[in-house]
Formats: C-alpha cells, sequence, structure tokens
C-alpha cells in the first residue's frame, strides 16, 4: 500500500460508471441512468466501491454530485440493514473532507465541506501541497475530463455496464491529449458488467 505520509505523493483518483458506449448518462439528460443503475448493487459494484475510497481522504465533487449524494448517502450511513459495502462507503464520505465546486451554492451542504468557485486544476494542485491520502474525484465528469485533459488523473476506477445508451455525454470527449494507461486490476460480474482499475503510465 502507498505511504501516505509523503504530501508530494498524493495520488489523483477518479471514479466513473459507463456504458459500452462510454456515455455516463443516457439521452435523456444528466438524470438518465437507466443503463447503469442495474448495475450499481451487484457484488462486484460494490467491492469496487470499497476499492475507490479506501486510500482516499479527500472527496472532489461537482455540484450536483455532491447534491444528490446528500439526499441518499447519508440515510445509508444510519441503516443497520444496508449493505456493510455501502454503509462504509457512506461514512467515509460523510467524515472525509469534501470539496465541492459550485458557481450557485452560498453554503456548504455538508458537514467537513469547503464550496470553490475556481479552475479543477488549481484547486487540485492545491490539494496535493499538502495533506495526505488520495484524492478521489467521485463521479462528477466535468471535473474527471479537466483534469484529464491536463494529465492530472493518476489512476481511473471504471465501472463497465454491459449496455449501449445510444445517446447522452461521454467521459471521453475528442480533443483529450493522448496518454498511455496499465491495467491494475479486472473483475467480471455475473450480469456481465466489469470494473477495472487502470493506473497512469508515465
Amino acid at each position: 500500500m502507498r505511504s501516505m505520509t509523503n504530501p508530494a505523493k498524493r495520488r489523483v483518483t477518479a471514479n466513473m460508471s459507463l456504458t459500452l458506449d462510454g456515455r455516463y448518462s443516457g439521452p435523456g439528460g444528466a438524470s438518465d441512468l437507466g443503463a447503469i443503475v442495474p448495475y450499481a448493487v451487484t457484488d462486484v459494484a460494490r467491492d469496487h466501491l470499497t476499492r475507490i475510497w479506501e486510500t482516499a481522504t479527500t472527496a472532489v465533487l461537482g455540484r450536483r454530485n455532491a447534491e444528490g449524494f446528500l439526499g441518499y448517502w447519508p440515510s445509508v450511513a444510519r441503516d443497520e440493514a444496508a449493505d456493510p459495502r455501502d454503509r462504509a462507503y457512506a461514512r467515509w464520505l460523510l467524515e472525509a473532507e469534501k470539496v465541492v465546486f459550485s458557481t450557485t451554492l452560498t453554503a456548504p451542504p455538508w458537514e467537513r465541506t469547503r464550496l470553490v468557485n475556481a479552475a479543477p486544476v488549481d484547486v487540485v494542485t492545491e490539494l496535493r501541497s499538502a495533506g495526505e491520502g488520495d484524492i478521489l474525484v467521485n463521479s462528477s465528469a466535468s471535473i474527471i475530463k479537466a483534469l484529464l485533459s491536463a494529465d492530472m488523473i493518476d489512476r481511473l476506477y471504471l465501472m463497465i455496464c454491459p449496455q449501449i445508451a445510444g445517446g447522452g455525454q461521454r467521459l471521453f470527449a475528442d480533443g483529450l491529449p493522448g496518454t498511455k494507461w496499465m491495467l491494475a486490476y479486472r473483475e467480471i460480474g455475473k450480469l456481465g458488467e466489469i470494473a477495472l482499475i487502470y493506473e497512469r503510465a508515465r
């Protein structure tokens, strides 16, 4: 496991669920997750959820995800009947340092949360300069795209859902710089979902 005592070694990680055609939402817009949600509660997906946060101490979120997560995960943390993996993630999310990007929020939506209205590259560069543990960009596509454009992501956690959405927004848009990645982990679920971890080859 990576040492968490050297701030210079803070890793920037990102997680996202994608369809076979590379989309994180369907043709109905940002809330169209019909091709992704059925695979979010499989054992492979829940084990993958554990991997994304276990070395992270900072969660980076866009405003939409921050508000959506707030409406869901706190109740999971309190639900003794919830899957233990979901509860562990929910508790981590509540307790972790959170940085939320927003141009409209006037007060942090969570405890232990800092609002920022600045370029993701600048904010993440600042986060890397101090503290310990990985910086997890948590399912926030606009931030992930900005950091991919600047080649600032060190690890990608991807959940591939075996459906073609046929429309919607893609994570890997044209114009990104060419980069090389190495497969560090792969697991295939019973429904055909695939959990992948890619490390940036530098």
